[in-house]
């Protein structure tokens, strides 16, 4: 019987299987206890993540304002829909009228040999054109697997697959008459070619340069496509249709401004309502109920604002407070923002608005000691210096507070995790133990059942003798 299998006793008819299953549950409450601390623990580090996503969402928005580029931001507009205009961060302010005479063609060509099909021998192992400006002779070698020679088909492959600027297609004139194009992949003058060696060839298209009038009956200008980069500094003007007039002007952008406003008074919102939803006291389902790191975080952005813009307006911004550029804390403590509000501000008074968001102390002249360099330790005043620096303080991937937080719990989790397996192994050695010690037991009922049987089989056959006294 030591081989036997626990399921219901042979001998005792007791359910060995059942009683073991039911004693194995009361040895893992502990390992129970554990895996829903990991289930909580886990849960947490996700919310302080989800948390910390937000925040870093609340820097980079605050980082876009404090980069000196988004208060120089200009705006290219164009007074015809057929010509399009683009500014850079180098752009300056002005116009520019012009008409356009000319767009960019690229250049191509036919030949006026025929073939009756692409399968038709080409007539030459190369393919060889001059460009008209600069005279450069320039051969594409056609290789084929036809034993009787390249083909129409394989000379076309070959300039395709060249990069030597060139497109190539056979064109079927009509049945059984097929003509080569080649065309420049570049529009302009400048692309020019002349095809030598394979036969006569007609001009498809000239490849000439787009061109623009200044003003009325005024200077040309030209380009090679149909963009042009030279007329306005760092301004890119590309033109669709000729015969068509057009201004093209550049101006500072306090839009593009506004809308990253916008974007960081979005994030504040976005972040404080992480914060409420995980740390509710009132809320069954908030994970991090009462947490007063967060806690903490949320109030000090609030205090960001309404301290110090909201309430007493610093003199350092004349008087100038963030309600007077469209920011607003609300009765349940958002923040809304009123965009003409802020616009029509930075139009009217851009350095007090620019300081009211980026200005910073210089605390110290930095490891050179000069100040004004990139090395200067600061403090931050304006109102979306102090939230990059607030948030960076949680979010930082080496020493932010929230990062840090997450990291414990996860090396929570990792212990919680090894105690978990841990016992596995001791739960596992213990139920081999239960079954060992009903085993053995089984066993035991079974030997003494079989001494019981043999006794009664020796006291039934002693001699009756034995017992009549």
């Amino acid at each position: 019987m030591a081989g036997m299998s626990v399921s219901t006793g042979l001998i005792s008819g007791i359910d060995y299987s059942t009683m073991i299953d039911q004693l194995m549950q009361v040895e893992a409450n502990p390992q129970t206890l554990l895996k829903n601390q990991l289930t909580s623990v886990k849960a947490d580090a996700a919310a302080y993540r989800a948390v910390n996503t937000r925040f870093d969402a609340l820097r980079t928005a605050a980082a876009a304002l404090t980069d000196a580029s988004a208060w120089t931001a200009v705006k290219a507009t164009s007074s015809n829909t057929t010509v399009a205009a683009t500014a850079g961060a180098t752009a300056v302010g002005g116009s520019v009228s012009f008409s356009v005479q000319q767009l960019a063609t690229a250049h191509s060509m036919i030949s006026d040999t025929t073939w009756t099909g692409t399968d038709q021998q080409f007539g030459s192992s190369s393919f060889s054109f001059t460009n008209t400006k600069t005279g450069t002779v320039t051969a594409i070698p056609i290789t084929t697997t036809n034993t009787t020679g390249p083909t129409l088909a394989d000379a076309v492959a070959a300039i395709n697959a060249s990069d030597k600027g060139l497109t190539a297609s056979a064109v079927k004139v009509k049945d059984g008459e097929y003509r080569l194009q080649v065309t420049a992949k570049a529009t302009g003058a400048n692309a020019g070619f002349s095809v030598g060696g394979t036969g006569t060839w007609s001009t498809v298209t000239t490849g000439k340069d787009a061109e623009l009038k200044l003003g009325e009956g005024g200077l040309s200008v030209y380009s090679d496509t149909n963009t042009f980069t030279g007329l306005m500094a760092d301004t890119t003007i590309t033109v669709s249709k000729t015969g068509e007039s057009a201004t093209v002007a550049v101006a500072k952008d306090p839009s593009s401004v506004a809308t990253k406003v916008k974007s960081l008074v979005d994030a504040a919102n976005s972040l404080l309502d992480s914060v409420s939803s995980y740390t509710d006291a009132d809320s069954d389902a908030a994970i991090l109920k009462g947490d007063s790191t967060l806690r903490g975080l949320s109030n000090q952005i609030l205090e960001v604002v309404s301290r110090g813009f909201l309430g007493t307006v610093p003199s350092t911004f004349g008087g100038t407070s963030a309600s007077t550029i469209g920011i607003q804390l609300t009765k349940d403590g958002r923040f809304t923002f009123d965009s003409a509000a802020f616009t029509a501000k930075l139009s009217s008074d851009p350095a007090t608005v620019k300081d009211l968001f980026t200005k910073k102390n210089t605390v110290s002249a930095g490891v050179d000691g000069i100040s004004g360099n990139a090395d200067d330790v600061t403090s931050p005043v304006g109102f979306a210096a102090k939230l990059e620096a607030l948030a960076k303080g949680a979010s930082d991937t080496t020493t932010g507070s929230l990062v840090l937080i997450a990291k414990s719990e996860d090396s929570l989790a990792k212990d919680l995790q090894a105690r978990i397996d841990d016992w596995d192994t001791r739960l596992a050695l213990r139920k081999d133990s239960l079954t060992r010690q009903f085993t053995a037991m089984e066993t035991a009922l079974g030997t003494l059942q079989n001494q019981s049987s043999w006794l009664s089989s020796q006291i039934a056959g002693l001699p009756s003798w034995s017992s009549s006294k």
